[in-house]
């Protein structure tokens, strides 16, 4: 399957089985409009209804991956419950990536910053470039971290690290990035998309469901309880039992075939 479509400010394109969100606002470093938000809802959209997508490469155009909010969209002093309203709106783009049923895969170059680091860490995995810089940049602007970035950073770094970075907005770099575990894997020869994209395409044979029942056990684990983990996994296998990817496993199992499905050393 091979398919795309190319508008101004995001770049879509679906090529075999991964998907791939390109922010292409180079001018201005990729910052993150209401209007680039929709536009990312709306191919979140088109990857949920194409079950053959097995993974979602998101990142940007130009050498950098996001500079943040629009700084132009907040020249206009808002009320408290404006800009809560504002916020509310942005909370269904957020909630739709941390819930895509495939694994998002974050290609980071130049950089992340506030918004933009809040949107990478949206992903499940974060590729980048040597060249890579995050930063939580919302307090040097007297704001409070958003997209979701006060629940996904200290699940990846501890809380006392995650206020740490917060509180003193500074950046770091593509190996603290890794060490800290925020990044999975540096692209060392700089083709942070080319790599992130290889990821992806690794998920080809995996079982759709599987993944997103998977994933959604995953998400929550830090909010549930022991028995409310374990009766999703009890609903999540039930499904998985039945489905046709486990029945073809099975067979493969029993004649001693290779699955269809086994991750491959690069």
């Amino acid at each position: 399957m091979n398919a795309g479509i190319e508008k101004d400010e995001l770049h879509f394109e679906v090529r075999d089985s991964v998907a791939t969100i390109a922010l292409n606002r180079p001018a201005r470093r990729n910052a993150l409009s209401y209007a680039l938000r929709s536009r990312i809802l709306e191919c979140m959209g088109k990857i949920r209804e194409q079950p053959a997508i097995k993974a979602v490469v998101l990142t940007g155009n130009g050498g950098h991956f996001c500079s943040g909010g629009d700084i132009q969209g907040m020249q206009a002093a808002l009320t408290a419950p404006q800009g809560r309203i504002r916020l509310l709106g942005a909370h269904h783009f957020i909630t739709e990536m941390l819930n895509c049923e495939r694994p998002v895969i974050a290609a980071v170059d130049g950089v992340a910053y506030g918004a933009g680091m809040g949107l990478a860490l949206t992903a499940d995995f974060i590729v980048a470039s040597p060249r890579a810089r995050f930063c939580s940049a919302f307090l040097r602007m007297g704001l409070v971290p958003d997209l979701g970035l006060m629940h996904t950073l200290p699940r990846l770094v501890g809380l006392q690290r995650a206020k740490e970075i917060v509180f003193t907005g500074r950046e770091i770099d593509a190996r603290e990035a890794l060490a800290l575990g925020l990044v999975l894997e540096i692209a060392e020869d700089g083709d942070v998309l080319a790599h992130a994209q290889a990821l992806g395409a690794r998920f080809a044979q995996a079982s759709g469901p599987a993944l997103g029942m998977a994933k959604h056990g995953l998400n929550t684990s830090f909010e549930s309880g022991l028995s409310a983990a374990l009766a999703t996994e009890a609903y999540a296998q039930g499904i998985a039992m039945s489905s046709p990817e486990h029945q073809d496993a099975v067979r493969r199992f029993l004649n001693k075939e290779l699955p269809l499905y086994q991750w491959q050393k690069k």
